[in-house]
């Protein structure tokens, strides 16, 4: 198990190292924005059916925003997933002390 974690660990670190050598000089953007040009430059009279609430003052605030929800989305997912496991191998356990 640990030399899977390990394996696993690495692959992940290349995943996230290797775009960044190969190609230094790219910009690494968001799909919003992206998606927000590509609308404009197809329709230049399109309106926003909204506007925003509130507008982070700053794009680092933005990008710790989002990596603080994402980080609690993570961890939500990951409580369930372990109270999951817990229960089944509690149900196994039972089982296994009936007999």
């Amino acid at each position: 198990m640990k030399k899977q974690n390990t394996i696993l660990l690495i692959i992940f670190a290349l995943l996230i190292i290797v775009p960044l050598v190969l190609n230094p000089s790219a910009e690494y953007s968001g799909s919003d924005g992206n998606a927000e040009s590509m609308v404009f430059e197809i329709n230049p009279n399109y309106e926003p059916w909204f506007e925003p609430m509130w507008e982070p003052p700053s794009g680092e605030i933005e990008s710790l925003l989002f990596t603080l929800f994402a980080a609690s989305g993570a961890m939500i997912i990951g409580y369930y997933l372990g109270t999951l496991k817990e229960k089944k191998r509690d149900s196994c356990r039972c089982h296994s002390v009936q007999k």
